[in-house]
């Protein structure tokens, strides 16, 4: 580690408000944060952000794309049209075009595996690349992850237009690039960021994929509007050039570890590295067996699972299910279908910051706070999904219900994201990303099994089953969370074996 000389001045240097108070503390106290108003893992706390949320928007476009993709009249439907207008249409309040029928006349099963194609390649590439970023470090397998994908967005529309089974392979080749950033982030998040901050850092980083998801339902709404121009290619072509403008500063401005970082406030890294406690692991063996057989890693996987059917519920199938049942037209369905993620952004970041409070006040134990906030975060969801049910087809109280209830998903960065670091943090990129393939394995399955329950059959009381099953999956699956996690570093972390 670097030692910093107590006798160089630091008057040459700019000083924020919290540096120049440090100046007057006694001798004997902990070395000092960086003298730098901007610091060195606040870029790359914010280029993670911008990261995450180019990723999501790459992932989540579709959802809105598809209505305009498909020709809705060429489908054949077994139900009687009164049955999927149970929901009376009324007269868009924001309604400034009618999009025209789409090109593909793919049904709600097709749709579903369209929507859900993503996540077969995005489980396979979870646990490799959070190995791949112990061993060589998180920086070009985070990087490389965006930018394949942001290649790959490009070209959907050409692989669309050619027929369904290119747009399927381009659509699992997205996920085999994308699979590796949670793993490759949470590998570097244990090398930049000290332990009381890890809540709140994690919150702003991770909360790109909300962001992302904020920006990219209603963009993609508008310019599936603009036909003229191209109509719901568009949506493709922004988001992945921005993806590959993206890399270029990430490749300039992040390093692996602060060690590496080549123009980094000396400060600020021995601040860094007086307070995380580096593992060399990344070339140790992971021990299998122990890992397999933990039971605190197992109660993460379950409520990540949960937690994930319940979120790509809403991800992949919200904009349908308000097209459809709620008729909403495709501009309101977008702006209105980002709704529930602006607001869990939001709440994410108080939560997270309110957490690390009561930790660093010692107001409450690591494994408390962890179960507190991840049941947080699994029932606001779940109650929201009940007050979809309840209210029917009154559409002001079902945006409610998901925007209100729903944003309590947002303290999951305070719940269970960073309970990898303290069970191993030597492996604790591979460890989200055995976690993280496990819950977006539910990823897959829920727009399958939900496209498998309403094909055809366009009726609320389907689709109140569909929600049901996700409050009831998410609830579960956090009850076995307070049944088994853990806070303390396990025994096979600590002897490597």
């Amino acid at each position: 580690m670097e030692v910093l000389d107590p006798s160089v001045s630091r008057d040459d240097a700019p000083l924020c408000l919290n540096d120049a108070l440090q100046k007057v503390n006694p001798p004997g106290t902990p070395i000092s944060d960086s003298r730098s108003c901007i610091k060195s893992r606040q870029i790359f706390g914010f280029l993670g952000f911008l990261g995450f949320a180019l990723v999501y928007a790459m992932r989540v476009n579709l959802s809105v794309a598809i209505v305009s993709m498909v020709n809705q009249t060429a489908i054949p439907h077994t139900d009687n049209q009164s049955d999927i207008d149970e929901c009376a249409k009324t007269t868009p309040i924001n309604s400034t075009f009618v999009p025209s029928a789409g090109e593909f006349a793919w049904d709600e099963k097709t749709q579903g595996v369209i929507l859900g194609a993503f996540f077969l390649g995005y489980v396979m590439t979870n646990v490799p690349g959070g190995r791949v970023a112990e061993r060589i470090g998180g920086k070009i397998v985070y990087g490389l992850g965006v930018f394949l994908t942001a290649l790959l967005t490009v070209v959907s529309p050409f692989a669309a237009y050619w027929g369904l089974y290119p747009f399927l392979v381009i659509r699992i080749a997205e996920g085999f690039t994308e699979g590796v950033t949670f793993p490759a982030m949470h590998s570097m998040l244990a090398h930049w960021v000290p332990p009381l901050e890890r809540s709140k850092f994690a919150a702003l980083v991770y909360a790109g994929a909300n962001f992302g998801t904020v920006i990219s339902l209603p963009l993609s709404g508008w310019l599936c509007s603009l036909e003229l121009w191209g109509g719901w290619p568009l949506s493709f072509y922004l988001f992945g050039s921005l993806g590959i403008v993206w890399y270029v500063f990430w490749l300039l401005f992040v390093f692996d570890t602060p060690a590496k970082h080549p123009r980094i406030d000396p400060q600020e890294r021995a601040y860094i590295e007086s307070l995380v406690e580096t593992k060399e692991g990344g070339n140790t063996d992971v021990p299998w067996l122990s890992v397999f057989t933990s039971l605190p890693m197992w109660a993460i996987a379950v409520t990540q699972c949960g937690q994930s059917w319940a979120f790509y519920t809403l991800l992949t199938e919200l904009p349908t299910y308000m097209d459809r049942i709620l008729h909403f037209d495709v501009q309101q369905n977008a702006y209105l279908s980002a709704l529930p993620y602006l607001t869990a952004w939001i709440v994410g970041l108080v939560i997270s910051s309110f957490a690390d409070a009561l930790l660093a006040r010692n107001l409450i134990s690591p494994l408390r706070s962890f179960k507190l906030w991840n049941t947080v975060a699994s029932l606001g969801p779940s109650l929201s999904f009940l007050g979809v049910i309840w209210a029917g087809c009154d559409r002001f109280t079902v945006m409610m219900m998901l925007s209100g209830l729903g944003s309590l998903y947002g303290a999951v960065y305070a719940g269970n994201q960073m309970n990898h670091i303290t069970l191993a943090p030597r492996y604790a990129g591979t460890l989200y990303g055995m976690t993280n393939a496990a819950a977006n394995a539910c990823g897959f399955l829920a727009p399958y099994i939900i496209g498998q329950i309403v094909n055809g059959h366009e009726t609320l009381a389907r689709w109140h089953f569909v929600f049901l099953l996700g409050a009831v999956i998410n609830i579960c699956a956090n009850c076995f969370y307070l049944l088994f996690a853990s806070a303390t570093e396990q025994p096979w972390s600590k002897g490597g074996s």
